[in-house]
This record gives C-alpha cells, structure tokens and sequence, in this order.
C-alpha cells in the first residue's frame, strides 16, 4: 500500500472545517493506505506555547482524532516531538534547502507579517521540519490543501537535491493525495471568510467538543440572508451565507449542493437550519462526547500515543540513520 504521511497542529480544538476538509478524510484513508498522522508539537512552538498548554492540546487534538475514527489499530498516531528522527533530518534539510527557496514560501510571509524580523527562526525554516516529517518514512503521498502545495513542492527539491549532491536515489517523489472536491467550510457569522480556529468569536465556527445544544444553536444563529433557498447552486453565487450553509448540509449528508437544493427550494433558512441542527448534531455529537471520554483516561490516552511513537520510530530510525551515513556522520 502506499504510504500515506499528515499533520496536524495542537492549537486549539479542531472545527467544524478541520473534520471536514481534512480529518474526515484521514480516516477513509485508512483502510486502503499505510498512514502516519502526527500530531506536529514541533510545528507548533514555531511561535510561543505555554508548556502546560502545549502538552493539554497534544493531548486533546490526539483524543479528538481518535475519537473521529482514527484507528490506532490500524494506522500510527503520535506526538511528533516524540520520535528524534524528525529533528535530525531536519537539521540535515535545513542544509540542503537554499536560502533562495525559503525566501520564496508564501506561508511565512503571511504568518511572519509586517515584522518578519521578530519572526522565530522556527517560522523560516519550518518547510523544512516538514519535508523531515515525510521524508522520514519514505511517504509518498501527502493529502494537502491548496495553502501546503508550496511546502511540498520544496519536499521535493529538497529530496532530489539531496539525492544529487550525495549520488543516490534514495528520497522517493512526494505526490498530493487529491481527495475529490474538499469541502470548504466558513464562517457562520462571514460566509467570505474561512471557518477557523483562531477567530475571536466562538459563534463563528462549530467545535468538535461542542455539545449538541451548542452545535444547534449555533447553526440556528448563522447569518443568512433573507431571500428563501433557490433552485440552483449557480444562483448561490451572491450569497456567501447561504452558499455555505448548503455546503456543510451537503457534506454532512455525503449529497452534493444541487441535490440539496433540490429538496429545500423555495423553502426559507428557518425549516433548513432545523433540519441541518438535526444532521450535524447526529454526526459530531457523537465525536465529542468520545472526545471528553479519552481525556478522562490520560494514562490510557499517553500510552496509545507512547506506543504510536514507537512504531512511528521503528520506520524512521534506520532510514535517518541511513541519511546520516551519507552525509557522513559516524554513527
């Protein structure tokens, strides 16, 4: 099977979007992929954590995914700072890339802002510590938005310099795992802006730990417009609201928006939001009840992830160690 690599970062519960767009996806990819998901602590401190947070969310994004079906059983979920194998190659990136390539990453602009100069060194050279997470397990498919096509367009440079300057073949090409349309969730205050984690309104994105009482009504005291629901998805184009409303409905429902149009044309947002409460109460409920479950048990939780570190390190170790026998390290 091919090998299958993702991260995601500890900074606070994942949403609504996360499930949609990536993690739902995750765990389809199980049962016909050899996947690694990683929990990317490293990633995080990038900018600064408190210690006692950093480990609580590492903690709680781990029970989260487990508790949307990511099957240890089945694939191997860890911390990333557990397995030294990441760092060590990255150190070994960090002297392959080129200063040129970093300066070109866009991701860095955005987040490094007007002060890139206060900016970590972390920040810079954080494409790097992620070609070292997939190139650690010899991953050849990476499931990726649009905003992480860059990073792993420099993974392969990255890995064919590498495989040039020391006369091996030895980094496979990384290819993007397309998953078929992703669904693009945002807010439910701005329908132009993306659902997020960060946003300073907690009324603007629905959690995975919320409570059913809460996923209703937040659903209930979306912004919408005051035009009832049209025919077709092309007369949504105006409307980001209600565009955005038919999406989650439509990805909830495993439909797509005609199909939900089809249904609900002419009808006004109050009997929609009604039925789209029912239908995201009935998918992610579930997921944060089992999410409060697991953290109750922290010794339970802190050896699923013990154990996934040591398989994750199992597959990396020789191949880092291989990569410092190349580079000439006495090992």
């Amino acid at each position: 099977m091919q090998r299958v690599f993702s991260g995601i970062q500890p900074s606070g519960v994942p949403t609504l979007g996360n499930y949609l767009g990536a993690i739902r996806n995750w765990v389809a990819l199980q049962h016909d992929h050899d996947c690694l998901f990683c929990v990317v602590d490293m990633h995080a401190i990038t900018s600064f954590q408190e210690p006692a947070a950093l480990r609580a969310q590492t903690r709680e994004m781990a029970a989260t995914l487990l508790a949307c079906g990511i099957d240890p059983a089945r694939s191997v979920l860890f911390p990333q700072s557990a397995v030294s194998a990441h760092a060590r190659l990255a150190w070994i990136f960090n002297c392959i890339a080129r200063i040129g390539w970093l300066n070109r990453m866009t991701q860095f602009k955005d987040k490094a802002g007007k002060d890139r100069e206060a900016a970590s060194a972390g920040l810079y050279v954080y494409p790097n510590l992620m070609a070292a997470d997939i190139h650690a397990y010899h991953a050849t498919r990476v499931p990726v938005g649009d905003d992480q096509r860059q990073h792993l367009e420099l993974a392969n440079d990255i890995g064919e310099k590498f495989n040039h300057d020391y006369g091996v073949e030895f980094f496979a090409r990384i290819e993007p795992l397309i998953m078929g349309p992703a669904a693009r969730v945002m807010s439910l205050r701005d329908g132009t802006k993306k659902m997020s984690k960060s946003d300073p309104s907690d009324q603007s994105r629905i959690n995975l730990n919320d409570s059913e009482d809460a996923i209703a009504q937040k659903i209930r005291r979306a912004k919408t417009d005051p035009l009832p629901l049209p025919a077709t998805p092309a007369e949504l184009a105006e409307r980001p609201e209600a565009r955005n409303l038919v999406g989650i409905y439509a990805a909830l429902a495993g439909s797509d928006p005609a199909a939900v149009l089809g249904e609900f044309s002419g009808s006004g947002f109050g009997a929609f939001k009604e039925k789209l409460a029912t239908l995201a109460t009935a998918a992610l409920a579930p997921i944060g009840a089992e999410t409060t479950r697991l953290l109750g048990d922290p010794p339970h939780l802190d050896a699923t992830l013990r154990a996934g570190a040591e398989r994750a390190a199992a597959i990396a170790e020789p191949v880092v160690r291989e990569v410092e026998q190349l580079v000439g390290f006495i090992r």
